[in-house]
């Protein structure tokens, strides 16, 4: 190799840095210079610029050592050009997608403040309206307290058609809210419950009780139920009632409850024995002709359906400017007036004949025997009548007891 001296080495470096304007050397820098714009400019229409993909060119870059580099840096562009066509698809698909708010909650509710609302009950259990085998002691026609749940489409409090949970059977057959409550508060850890209420018993067959409600909209779902005091395991209630409509709250609601069977006792009356019911059957709504027994304290076969034996009405609240209630939650609110409805009429029942007596008197001539039957259900409300308990026939000659002389 050829040495060369300081001065020598100073012009050489000189030559080379400001070129001679003839040099091809300098020309074929020029030339290179003005390709590299251009060349870039193709590469980025191409999606093929390396330094915009540093992973992939660390990954060519150290893949060119050990191969040729000019079957790997093909391979590497296009890994970078796939990733980046991905995620100009994904980018055009979110933009595409993007429209008005939707809800995020599973109630399809899109309010987006919570609504405040005065839970009104009222019992229309009355001898009037419901005569046959009206419980007047031990104990009276009342209601238990009321137990509501505010939830989403991921918690049932109870289903009519399905089997009764431990809890729905504990409080259908006892009044019992222990299990009821435990279940609500496992599912509210999961966010399927938003809030719990409960309301003092009713003394009576006919009465009012009244709470506050405040219902979010990831759950605006209500559910509730009050438990038929006494009875074998009967209750009224409601079933998931969505108090939202698309972006608004529902202004008042009212609702007409009829008894349903929670399946896990077999008995027919109100007062009926602890009768378990095995294998258990699921929560069925009882009506004016089902369960079709005359022993059911509800059959009443002249009615097609059976009045209303309660009701619920669910009014929102106006806020105040300060944010203040206008109702209070333990106040009733003077607008509620009970429901008269007329009287249902309740049939005269009685049992059947007994068997013919012996007869008395001359078999000939002149003999009669009796037969008697006794009344199962005195009629109410202008109800049909009670017939005849006793009726006589004449005698025949086999049936007949001569009187001794």
């Amino acid at each position: 190799m050829r040495k060369y001296n300081k001065g020598e080495k100073e012009g050489r470096r000189r030559d080379v840095l400001e070129g001679d304007k003839g040099s091809p050397q300098r020309g074929r820098q020029v030339d290179k210079a003005a390709r590299v714009p251009a060349e870039r400019h193709r590469e980025t229409q191409r999606g093929e610029v390396t330094g915009l993909c540093p992973p992939c060119d660390r990954a060519a870059a150290s893949l060119s050592l050990k191969t040729d580099p000019t079957q790997m840096m093909p391979s590497a562009h296009l890994s970078c050009g796939w990733l980046r066509k991905l995620l100009v698809v994904l980018v055009k698909f979110c933009l595409a997608s993007a429209g008005p708010p939707r809800p995020l909650n599973e109630t399809g509710c899109a309010a987006r403040t919570p609504a405040s609302y005065v839970l009104v009950f009222t019992g229309h259990w009355s001898p009037q309206a419901f005569p046959k085998q009206y419980p007047l002691f031990r104990p009276p026609a009342q209601w238990s307290k009321l137990i509501a749940v505010s939830h989403n489409r991921h918690f049932r409090l109870w289903e009519e058609g399905a089997p009764a949970s431990p809890g729905v059977q504990s409080f259908a057959e006892l009044g019992v809210t222990v299990e009821l409550m435990r279940a609500a508060k496992e599912a509210r850890k999961k966010r399927s419950v938003g809030a719990m209420h409960r309301t003092a018993g009713i003394p009576n067959g006919i009465g009012h009780s009244s709470t506050e409600v405040v219902v979010q909209p990831r759950s605006s779902l209500l559910s509730l139920m009050v438990k038929v005091i006494p009875s074998p395991d009967w209750f009224v209630g409601v079933d998931s009632l969505n108090l939202c409509e698309g972006s608004h709250w529902k202004q008042e609601v009212t609702v007409d409850l009829q008894p349903y069977d929670a399946g896990t006792d077999s008995g027919f009356t109100f007062s009926s024995p602890n009768f378990p019911t095995s294998p258990a059957e699921n929560i069925t709504q009882i009506t004016s002709q089902m369960p079709n027994h005359p022993a059911n304290s509800f059959y009443y076969p002249r009615l097609k359906e059976l009045p209303p034996i309660a009701s619920v009405r669910i009014t929102r609240q106006r806020r105040f400017p300060d944010g203040q209630n206008a109702v209070s939650n333990h106040i009733l609110p003077n607008s509620i007036i009970p429901q008269r409805f007329s009287a249902t009429p309740l049939d005269c029942e009685v049992s059947l004949w007994s068997s013919w007596g012996l007869c008395l008197g001359p078999c000939s001539r002149g003999g009669v025997r009796h037969r008697t039957r006794y009344i199962l259900l005195r009629p109410a409300n202008a109800g049909v009548p009670c017939p005849e308990l006793e009726e006589q026939a004449e005698c025949v000659p086999h049936s007949c007891m001569k009187k001794r002389q």
